[in-house]
């Protein structure tokens, strides 16, 4: 999996380096509401964007799926679609954003899914931002 950033709107697309795994198809990096943010270097960025709707799509899916295994404000850990060639597999990456990664059947899930959970925190610290303490017509505070 190369993690190409040949495509102007794909900044962010280093972040995903760590994914770069034996069977792992690609990565894309998602807002909840389904907009990709980034992607490998080995999906279209169409591809990736089709993929981000659906992954968010599915994670709502999840969401409603909650209720059945503890009560309605059960959050969603992960999401894993098992297919005969391989598994879909999405995770909350930060506040409001996803990612998702594309397998083959003969990937180490262990070692997929430990990056992606080491990989989610760090998105999440990436991408987060303090709130603003002031602005252009008022004092600057200092923490």
């Amino acid at each position: 999996m190369s993690t190409s950033i040949a495509d102007g709107t794909n900044h962010l697309a280093w972040l995903l380096e760590d994914l770069a795994l034996e069977g792992v198809r690609f990565a894309v990096l998602l807002s909840e509401d389904g907009l990709r943010v980034a992607h490998s270097g080995d999906i279209s960025k169409d591809d990736a964007e089709r993929f981000a709707a659906a992954a968010s799509g599915l994670r709502s899916l999840g969401k409603a799926l909650g209720e059945f295994c503890g009560g309605h404000a059960t959050p969603v850990r992960q999401n894993m679609t098992e297919y005969e060639q391989g598994m879909i597999m999405i995770t909350a990456a930060g506040a409001g954003s996803l990612l998702g990664v594309a397998t083959t059947s003969t990937v180490d899930l262990a070692l997929v899914a430990h990056r992606m959970n080491e990989l989610a925190a760090r998105v999440g610290r990436e991408l987060g931002a303090a709130p603003r303490r002031g602005g252009p017509h008022r004092e600057e505070t200092t923490l």
